[in-house]
């Protein structure tokens, strides 16, 4: 019995040494590799270089001499308390020192706020002018901002965030949302019922029910002449007035245009429909990196199919055409004016100087009659140009980043009691490597299953010694 116990402790610690040096010479597993993967930021890249783009004041297109078109869409029965109040002083610039608001940040919240990292969700004038700069024009309008198109930086900004309606502006998201999806040769027969429910008081181009149109034609009724019915069309065209209410959410979304809400997408005054002087420029930096959204929406006229041929319109962004006594502004490329009761006049307009693009947008002034929104506009591309290079931006037009989904925790599986002695048991150990691939290895691999054994050896030839020894005593003393 001794000697069953003794030779069965020495083959036991045989067995021990080969796991161990099973477990020494088993490759260990990599660390798992760290997720480098980032979620791409959705950024809308600047306007396109090099672009032959029929601007007023320049050789390829000088301003017409016509009947100006109507400005813009609809009334509403219940003007908003934005549009309602009296006018109030404008606010004077703030350094940007000045201490954060206190007050609730606009649609988006603190979490916006904090990814965002500007200025552009206080209240009143931001900008970080150099010393010697002159702060920008104090305006009227309700919230107004100017941006350098390339890069996104915006320069200066008034109540960027503050949720208006937007009137007509809305349609820059309609055609950077729906443009991609209608080839400009693609027909459509336009029936009835698709103009049924324009609202009334629409600024209309003319579109003919029974006649059959290019969406180039129709691009054409929406950006000079802020066609309702021909939006309609081309959202009938695009699978319907609900799926594109759907698209243009979507998009804003995916622009990081987080203050605008999307009920028609004409512009039209509905309850709940807003944007912000952020979001529209936005949509219209994004616009101008469409060869076809620069070319509509700087077009100053156009022939419009019509009953027996085509009839002239003409853009309605004064400050492109020079209609009605306001001078139009040199290098300016669009982008779309709008009008509403409720909204009052919103303008979202682009120049380029050079290789210098600026956009602005101002919305709702509260002084000046209809034609205050083009010189506020004026004084914000004239102040954008002048001070380019000497302010620091306040925000930028470019979304955050997204932020990473959690990564999901991985956990090593339990290793089953004695498995490591089954596996020894079962698979035989590989035979040492030739002493070049064991010199690879590394120093001292190629050696240590050799050494585990004969280690082995040693002790199980020590046990059956002291076996023998035990035996011989124990035979000396039997009776």
């Amino acid at each position: 019995m001794i000697t069953r116990s003794v030779t069965r402790s020495a083959l036991s610690g045989t067995a021990a040494l080969a796991a161990a040096s099973l477990l020494i010479l088993l490759p260990a597993s990599p660390p798992a590799a760290a997720d480098s993967r980032t979620d791409p930021a959705v950024r809308a890249p600047g306007p396109p270089r090099g672009a032959v783009i029929p601007i007023a004041g320049s050789a390829a297109a000088s301003p017409p001499h016509g009947a100006p078109g109507a400005p813009g869409a609809p009334a509403a029965p219940a003007p908003s308390p934005a549009a309602s109040s009296a006018p109030s002083a404008p606010s004077a610039p703030s350094a940007a020192a000045s201490s954060p608001s206190s007050a609730a940040p606009a649609h988006g919240g603190l979490d916006a706020a904090a990814r965002d990292g500007s200025l552009l969700r206080r209240p009143g004038v931001q900008v970080r002018p150099d010393r010697g700069t002159p702060a920008p024009p104090e305006l009227s309008a309700l919230s107004w901002l100017v941006s350098d198109a390339t890069t996104g930086e915006v320069l200066a900004a008034h109540n960027a965030h503050l949720e208006l309606p937007p009137a007509s502006t809305l349609k820059t998201l309609f055609a950077i949302t729906t443009l991609p999806h209608l080839p400009p040769k693609a027909a459509h027969l336009v029936t009835d019922e698709e103009l049924d429910d324009i609202g009334p008081g629409s600024s209309m181009v003319g579109v003919v029910p029974g006649l059959r149109y290019e969406a180039a034609d129709l691009w054409r009724g929406v950006f000079l002449s802020s066609g309702n019915d021909a939006v309609r069309v081309l959202s009938e065209m695009n699978g319907g007035w609900d799926r594109t209410v759907t698209q243009m959410r979507d998009k804003a979304k995916l622009l990081g245009a987080l203050d605008t809400h999307v009920v028609s997408p004409d512009g039209y005054d509905a309850p709940g429909q807003v944007s912000s002087a952020y979001d529209l420029a936005v949509f219209g930096r994004t616009g101008l990196a469409s060869p076809d959204f620069v070319r509509y929406s700087s077009t100053v006229d156009a022939e419009f199919p019509g009953y027996g041929g085509t009839f002239g319109i003409v853009n309605t962004n004064r400050l492109l055409t020079g209609e009605d006594g306001v001078a139009p502004y040199p290098g300016l490329i669009g982008v779309k004016n709008g009008y509403t009761s409720n909204a009052g006049y919103t303008l979202v307009a682009a120049a380029r100087h050079g290789d210098r693009t600026l956009l602005v947008t101002v919305m709702n002034p509260q002084w000046g009659g209809a034609h205050a929104v083009y010189e506020e506009a004026r004084e914000l591309l004239d102040w954008g140009f002048a001070a380019h290079g000497k302010v620091t931006p306040v925000g930028s037009l470019r979304p955050p980043p997204a932020p990473l989904p959690p990564r999901p925790r991985v956990r090593a599986a339990a290793v089953e009691p004695g498995a490591v002695e089954k596996a020894v048991r079962a698979r035989p150990a590989p035979p040492a490597p030739p002493a070049a691939h064991a010199e690879a290895a590394g120093p001292g691999v190629g050696t240590v299953l050799p050494v585990a054994f004969i280690g082995g050896a040693v002790v199980a030839g020590a046990g059956l010694v002291l076996v023998r020894r035990g035996g011989a005593r124990r035979g000396t003393h039997r009776p």
